[in-house]
């Protein structure tokens, strides 16, 4: 094995290194997988482990090198996916026991094909909340996930997993879901980097849904470059997903470095301005002000349309899994039926009318979009809370956590729009993360400013000290 675990870090090193010559494919699953071992049971992100095809699809990339073959862009680079992904041979979790004895996929997701297919190592399932509804990743079944900076506090949600994998260097890439806020609220938590792409950008396929209208999936990396890179291989038309967009994407990999020149940035106020602690907001304002932005625009109706999100996740969810809630209540995690079940009884009309809405809040975010490219707003409300505390106090006022940690989130997965989270913090403290928002189809601005915020030191993903 190679002895340098922080190679683990870097996905692009890692594969030109690995493209050269210069390290095997092999010895960097060895390394991986070694590590895996060595702190998952601390940490509890992997619920499967994939050693024999994991050093299977290692061995075949470093054959392809030696033969002289392209083994694709990410060439040896470990990753692994959150338990709702498809995995050909193994059982689709999503977090819960009723889908455990369910029998095991046959192919998989679209999205881990594809970075198989550009010579990632796929090393194993990442623990998640039930069914994605949640964002703490403390499941009951499976265990909580536990923040690599600090190991009596919650990973975030749901694809806390994910996160914690790559805040500890166990994997350099990893998957997520985002509905309300899976892939921002963990990234922030754990202090990585977090991509939710616009609403249909990367496929689905292969995924187990939670809220099919408002479910996207995107990565995890430490940096933009990485988080870059994996997106140019996840996008594209899938004609097993039918909301997949067909629109060309930017290629982001080569665009990020142009850095934040040209673009119209903007502070996003109002309700994203309140509501949060103190420590959440220090963040934006010094983002704001490495990139030289002093403008602040208002998005209306921003609690409206949480208030919307939250009628179109609990209606399409608790339908879902209806069937279920009928004939084995008790087979689900405690923190999860109760919010299926009230889902599932709401008003048709209830539905209809948050639907309607939405088409109303996408025409008023249209038009905050013309002449601002790129907005800043905290992630979340707070920083990691601690694993089984059930309040938080915002604005002086104490309020469930696990709801109210999705505050900043929630407005904007509404209506599908690209966000990069990026992490800001100092030695020391916990880390937290702020959203880069931009318009529809715009990835490559949000990756542009997040790789601005990078260079100029502002926006970084710190090791976690476990050892």
């Amino acid at each position: 094995m190679i002895g340098a675990h922080s190679i683990l870090e870097d996905a692009s090193v890692l594969a030109e290194q690995i493209r050269s010559g210069r390290l095997k494919a092999s010895e960097v699953t060895a390394t991986a997988l070694s590590k895996i071992e060595r702190l998952d049971t601390r940490l509890n992100c992997f619920t499967a482990t994939l050693v024999d095809s994991a050093k299977q699809q290692a061995a075949e990339i470093d054959r392809k090198i030696a033969a002289g073959e392209d083994p694709g862009p990410l060439a040896g680079v470990p990753f692994a996916a959150k338990n709702l992904f498809d995995i050909a041979g193994v059982t689709t979790l999503a977090g819960s026991t009723i889908q455990a004895g369910k029998p095991a996929a046959t192919r998989d997701a679209t999205a881990v094909e594809r970075l198989k297919g550009a010579g990632a190592v796929l090393l194993g399932a990442l623990n998640m909340d039930e069914y994605a509804y949640g964002f703490t990743t403390e499941n009951s079944h499976y265990g909580a996930t536990r923040n690599p900076h600090d190991l009596s506090r919650v990973a975030g949600g749901s694809s806390g997993g994910s996160a914690a994998a790559v805040a500890a260097g166990l994997v350099p890439i990893t998957l997520g879901s985002d509905t309300n806020g899976s892939i921002r609220v963990p990234a922030a938590f754990c202090g990585v980097f977090g991509l939710k792409p616009t609403y249909g950008r990367v496929s689905r396929a292969g995924t187990f849904p939670f809220a099919e209208s408002l479910d996207h999936v995107g990565p995890f990396a430490r940096s933009v470059r990485d988080l870059a890179l994996a997106f140019d291989v996840l996008h594209g038309p899938d004609p097993r997903d039918p909301v997949c967009s067909r629109r060309p994407a930017e290629p982001c990999r080569q665009v990020v470095e142009q850095g934040a020149d040209g673009l119209r940035i903007a502070v996003a106020g109002g309700y994203f301005a309140n509501q949060g602690q103190l420590q959440v907001f220090e963040p934006v304002a010094r983002a704001a002000k490495a990139l030289n932005v002093s403008r602040t625009v208002l998005i209306p109706d921003a609690g409206r349309a949480r208030a919307a999100a939250y009628v179109i996740t609990a209606c399409e969810g608790g339908n879902l899994h209806l069937a279920d809630l009928r004939t084995r209540p008790q087979d689900f995690d405690p923190a999860t039926v109760e919010r299926f079940f009230a889902g599932a009884l709401l008003p048709a009309t209830w539905y209809r009318h948050a639907q309607r809405y939405r088409s109303i809040f996408r025409e008023q975010m249209r038009d905050v979009f013309k002449d601002v490219d790129v907005r800043l707003a905290p992630a979340t409300p707070c920083p990691a809370i601690t694993i089984g505390q059930a309040t938080i106090t915002l604005d002086g006022v104490e309020v469930a956590s696990r709801p109210n940690i999705g505050i900043f989130t929630q407005p904007l997965s509404f209506i599908g729009l690209p966000i990069v989270c990026a992490p800001i913090f100092e030695p020391g403290t916990l880390p937290v993360g702020i959203q880069i928002i931009a318009a529809p189809y715009r990835e490559a601005a949000a990756l542009r400013v997040a790789h601005e915020l990078e260079a100029r030191g502002v926006a970084a993903a710190h090791s976690a000290t476990l050892s």
